[in-house]
């Protein structure tokens, strides 16, 4: 039995944590593949097309990330079973990513740091959490936690998913039937969405202009949009376009169509926008290597899969 790490980042390190928690386990970190036929499972991210085709015996597919998009892109994708990583530790870590954007423009604070840049002292108001209304766009375990904690602040909590959920203290929206009023009452949206072909592009110029509509706190100058999801999900120049006509007031990006962000983007300068390398949760390896050690223990022995994905809804 082998494991074979596949992967175009950190493919060494995960390697490492996993042969000190398992050090009789065979690890291989892809290219060097060695006998295709000792594979049984792959940790996985971004692997090339066709390799995971090319593994007879695979019976297993641990994703590095919460998001699977990255495989479901191959079209030539084994039907084996795909387990996605979530955990407290990538949880923790897109909670804490989410509050701190959320405070970050409720509290003006790309204004302030213009302000400062400028040397001018100068007195901004601004609401109250209690006054704020954050729509969270996704609901599955990262949104809940999000959700949860933000309420902490007094921040009112609304979401939206493709399917009804509950979360206690959170207005839940479902259905592309209840989209307008949930953005119509929302301020600051935070984007936690999987990637699928219905959700590729959907953070449009029609969309961002359908935030905030009614019963925004004057004392904030306009909606602000928070993705921390897939680079897919959003149409970069639209986000530019509603910035420039006053659509929107800010915008923190993690993910982007290209990545890394190109240099010639526009993105990188605008005084509104905080743009973080698609590190929102970049998870520890040794959380990783120990959630796919335990993922194969459960398939080896036959026990119940953790977040195994649906291929045909695409998370």
């Amino acid at each position: 039995m082998a494991l074979l790490i596949a992967s175009n980042s950190r493919a060494d390190e995960f390697a490492r944590h996993v042969r000190a928690l398992a050090p009789d386990l065979d690890v291989r970190v892809a290219p060097a593949v060695g006998r295709r036929e000792d594979i049984d499972y792959v940790l996985a991210w971004w692997p090339p097309p066709g390799l995971l085709k090319s593994l007879p015996n695979l019976r297993l597919v641990v994703s590095v990330g919460a998001g699977v998009d990255h495989l479901l892109a191959d079209p030539e994708l084994p039907a084996v079973p795909i387990v996605r990583f979530v955990d407290p530790d990538l949880t923790g870590r897109m909670v804490e990513y989410v509050c701190l954007h959320v405070l970050y423009h409720h509290r003006r604070m790309s204004e302030f740091r213009e302000l400062q840049a400028r040397k001018v002292w100068k007195y901004l108001p601004e609401p109250a959490a209690h006054e704020v209304r954050v729509g969270l766009m996704g609901l599955g375990v990262l949104g809940a936690a999000a959700a949860r904690a933000l309420r902490s602040f007094g921040y009112q909590v609304r979401g939206w998913s493709r399917s009804q959920k509950r979360v206690d203290g959170v207005a839940c929206f479902a259905g592309n039937e209840t989209l307008e009023d949930f953005l119509a009452d929302t301020d600051i949206l935070v984007v936690l969405l999987p990637l699928t072909a219905e959700t590729r592009g959907m953070l449009d110029r029609r969309l961002l202009a359908r935030l905030s509509r009614r019963g925004r706190d004057e004392r904030l100058p306009g909606p602000v949009l928070i993705n921390a999801g897939r680079g897919g999900l959003q149409v970069d120049a639209d986000i530019l376009g509603a910035l420039e006509a006053g659509e929107l007031y800010a915008a923190s990006l993690d993910v982007f169509e290209t990545e890394p962000l190109p240099h010639s983007s526009p993105l990188w300068s605008h005084p509104r926008v905080v743009v973080t390398p698609h590190n929102a949760a970049e998870s520890a390896p040794s959380a990783i290597a120990r959630y796919a050690l335990a993922q194969m223990a459960a398939h080896a022995r036959g026990a119940p899969l953790e977040h195994l994905v649906d291929p045909r809804r695409g998370y």
